[in-house]
């Protein structure tokens, strides 16, 4: 098998993990497979495994992110996120350490993004 074939693969690897008391569908990296199976509960237990305590504002930026990926079918980008949610692109990284599309978007249950290029 190719390296390249072999990478395809591998990307698209997925298992099942008890997470929050449920049962799911995890990509390689980490992130949902079906974004429809994310609820508050595993988001706080996605947040604890990145060492991040949800606040208010977690939620604010969580609770968009996943209104406007289920109203356009793709994340937004961080002008629609700062525009959204009324907070600065500063302290919107600062909410997520691993960053907007590593941590935001697991724990918002959205899609990899690498799954999105």
């Amino acid at each position: 098998m190719s390296a390249e074939k072999f990478k395809q693969k591998s990307e698209l690897e997925q298992s099942y993990r008890s997470i929050a008391g449920f049962t799911l569908l995890f990509d390689h990296e980490g992130y949902l497979w079906e974004p429809k199976d994310w609820n508050e509960k595993v988001a706080v237990a996605l947040a604890q495994e990145c060492g991040i305590d949800l606040s208010e504002k977690h939620w604010k930026v969580i609770n968009f992110m996943r209104e406007y990926y289920f109203t356009f079918g793709r994340a937004p980008l961080n002008s629609q996120l700062k525009k959204g949610t009324g907070l600065s692109i500063a302290e919107i990284n600062a909410l997520f350490p691993g960053g907007i599309k590593k941590d935001g978007r697991r724990i918002a249950g959205l899609p990899n993004p690498r799954a999105c290029l």
